[in-house]
């Protein structure tokens, strides 16, 4: 079944960014000549999807007009010759239909909040849920989120969620995804930071998932964690004990963009995959 629509969230304060994230939104940080959110953005359309929920802060323009047409600026470009850089962005515009929601501030946290700022939105439908500030990078040209699409289908589950292999010396700094006994990467339970791995190889969750419409009657009766957030993982986990949901190992190289030292670790590996001169280093 294709999946048309994405909720994508970015409404998070950014505090290891600051001060810079007290004016600018972190998914708005530039990899190469483009902010992280383009790139998420670019996700969801190489998987097929034509209409995406942007959960922001609430006040936040930049993202609002990042992702909306801005004729004088377009018709500036054009004057002078720049189409092809103002395309850049236009395509965007032309390719999906972009709704932008606010997350409130009243004292609820965690990442099951912006899906259920988008419950109308989704309206019963499959969905795309990431988060706006990492990226998968490809340098095969392929998508990693339209490869979770496809693998969802094939194996006639009711959700699937993206996870990188890591060492299982590594196991205990993530949220691991552990199968069923069989060896068919159906999800048993998602364990957070388990101090008992013994498995050579861990999946590690990377916050993007396909999930059904019907997600939201779990993410309702969620209750706060014992950190006081409400968590997405929570809710993937009472749906897993009730449907199938897929174990979906990513094949691009995952760059977690929400601190400074991944960001500009994200460059780089963009700057490298683009064959750029990168004074110091030389890659071209």
């Amino acid at each position: 079944m294709a999946v048309r629509k994405a909720v994508i969230a970015v409404a998070g304060y950014g505090s290891r960014f600051f001060p810079v994230a007290k004016t600018i939104n972190k998914c708005m940080l530039p990899v190469l000549d483009r902010p992280v959110l383009h790139w998420a953005v670019q996700d969801c359309l190489r998987a097929g999807v034509e209409q995406i929920a942007i959960i922001t802060a609430p006040g936040d323009t930049q993202v609002r007009h990042y992702f909306t047409e801005d004729a004088e600026l377009r018709d500036h470009f054009q004057a002078r010759g720049w189409d092809a850089k103002y395309e850049r962005i236009a395509g965007l515009h032309k390719l999906a239909r972009f709704t932008f929601l606010e997350q409130p501030r009243d004292g609820r946290y965690g990442t099951a909040i912006p899906p259920l700022v988008a419950e109308a939105f989704v309206a019963g439908d499959d969905f795309l849920c990431m988060s706006g500030d990492d990226l998968l990078l490809r340098e095969d040209g392929g998508s990693d989120m339209a490869d979770l699409v496809a693998a969802r289908e094939r194996a006639g589950a009711a959700a699937a969620v993206a996870a990188a292999v890591v060492p299982g010396t590594a196991a205990s700094r993530y949220g691991v995804l552990r199968a069923r006994s069989g060896g068919d990467m159906i999800l048993d339970r998602l364990v957070e930071k388990p101090t008992d791995w013994t498995a050579p190889e861990a999946h590690a969750y990377l916050s993007r998932a396909v999930l059904p419409g019907d997600i939201m009657t779990y993410l309702g009766k969620l209750t706060p964690a014992a950190n006081g957030e409400l968590q997405i993982t929570d809710a993937i986990n009472d749906l897993a004990a009730a449907s199938p949901v897929l174990i979906h190992p990513t094949t691009g190289t995952y760059l977690d963009c929400g601190d400074p030292g991944g960001m500009l670790a994200a460059n780089l590996a963009a700057a490298r995959a683009a064959n750029l001169q990168v004074p110091g280093i030389g890659w071209r």
